[in-house]
């Protein structure tokens, strides 16, 4: 298993996000965090990348603890993409990918041009090849939502952990997006652990799903077993439909 919990106990505060909960995601697996917005799936989520500790339980990433795995050993196996980020410095597009290299080079190497090559390849990736000479801090919130994602796959680890990677981004990229994770997942084994929003997606795109309900407890499992209207209606607190594609191929949700 490239991640694993045993009985992991998480709050925040008197908040409790989830209690006792054993979470497998095998490499090549692709896992959705749904809930509601305070529900704790970013708290979670920092628990889970090893930033902040659990308050009971075991946490497991490639076999070993954050402990034994120590901070470089850690950032070459696993990636975390934030929800908020901040570009204090002016930089090229092209620099800011490259940060995802340096959990792979000593104390005072400087990127070399395989490291530049990889970089390029994640921004071709996500449709970005055109802008690596831009400064970041011109783009738009997409774009550099994007730039963000390249710069996680430039760092090239077995573990994804995404904080609402959709977020600022349109349609089209959002599906763009979930599809290259599915061809790498498939095609590389990466296993990625993402918050989302909307539960057709999580359908479409995951393996299976884990939900957050705001007290504590959770339920997590296939996506196909753990997504029903019941569940949804408890999850978010507003009714949602079941409704079968045109072409019968998939279920989705759609709010009465």
């Amino acid at each position: 298993m490239i991640l694993e919990t045993r009985r992991l106990s998480v709050s925040i505060g008197p908040h409790q996000i989830c209690r006792d909960l054993d979470l497998m995601v095998a490499a090549g697996e692709r896992l959705a965090i749904l809930g509601r917005n305070g529900a704790g799936k970013s708290t979670l989520l920092a628990t889970l990348a090893g930033l902040r500790p659990a308050d009971g339980g075991e946490l497991f990433v490639a076999g070993q603890s954050y402990a034994d795995l120590g901070l470089r050993s850690a950032a070459r196996i696993r990636s975390w993409l934030a929800q908020d980020r901040s570009d204090p410095f002016a930089s090229t597009v092209l620099e800011t990918v490259l940060t995802g290299r340096h959990p792979h080079l000593s104390r005072w190497s400087w990127e070399s041009p395989s490291d530049a090559r990889i970089a390029r390849a994640a921004l071709a990736d996500m449709n970005l090849a055109d802008l690596e000479h831009r400064e970041v801090r011109t783009l738009s919130g997409g774009e550099r939502q994007r730039v963000a994602i390249a710069a996680l796959l430039a760092q090239q680890t077995r573990l994804c952990l995404l904080d609402e990677p959709l977020a600022h981004l349109d349609l089209n990229h959002q599906v763009a997006t979930l599809e290259l994770m599915t061809r790498r997942a498939r095609s590389d084994g990466l296993g990625f652990v993402m918050v989302l929003h909307d539960p057709n997606f999580a359908l479409r795109f995951c393996d299976r799903a884990l939900l957050l309900f705001g007290d504590g407890s959770h339920i997590a499992g296939p996506v196909t077993e753990v997504i029903d209207e019941g569940r949804l209606l408890r999850l978010y607190g507003h009714p949602m439909r079941r409704a079968t594609t045109a072409d019968g191929a998939r279920s989705v949700f759609i709010p009465e």
